[in-house]
């Protein structure tokens, strides 16, 4: 199981990288997921729009886009693609730390992968639901 953080086009400050992996990994076990391999790309905006038009026709600026790279049930293997520049405006408009929001999104990814969705009301909930248990259970 690996875990990598790369940027594209737009450098972060991510610290406990370790620590995050071995979190992620054990959200993983957590959903009882086998997770073969998992990369996050920390982009630009325009770099997450261009893969928005190409693969999911989409034309707007998004936060994040999960790809599962494997089909089920084997090993999960995924991309996770996170807009740098949406998430300092997603912080600066919900007015916490652009800290928080960055992992916001990557356990958002994560949980994705993990089968979570949130285009309905009620997946919507679960997902904010979850995401919170993994803020609160990260920072404590």
């Amino acid at each position: 199981m690996a875990i990598s953080f790369n940027c594209a086009d737009k450098q972060i400050s991510l610290r406990e990288r370790r620590r995050l992996k071995q979190f992620i990994a054990d959200l993983f076990r957590k959903y009882r997921k086998d997770l073969g391999g998992l990369s996050y790309v920390f982009c630009s905006d325009k770099f997450l729009l261009d893969i928005n038009k190409r693969f999911l026709k989409h034309d707007y600026y998004t936060d994040i886009i999960t790809f599962r790279l494997s089909a089920a049930p084997d090993p999960i293997e995924g991309e996770i693609y996170i807009s740098i520049d949406r998430v300092k405006e997603n912080a600066a408009g919900l007015k916490v730390s652009v800290k928080e929001e960055l992992h916001r999104v990557v356990f958002h990814g994560a949980l994705h992968l993990c089968g979570l969705n949130d285009k309905k009301p009620l997946d919507k909930k679960k997902m904010t639901t979850a995401e919170n248990s993994c803020l609160k259970s990260y920072f404590s």
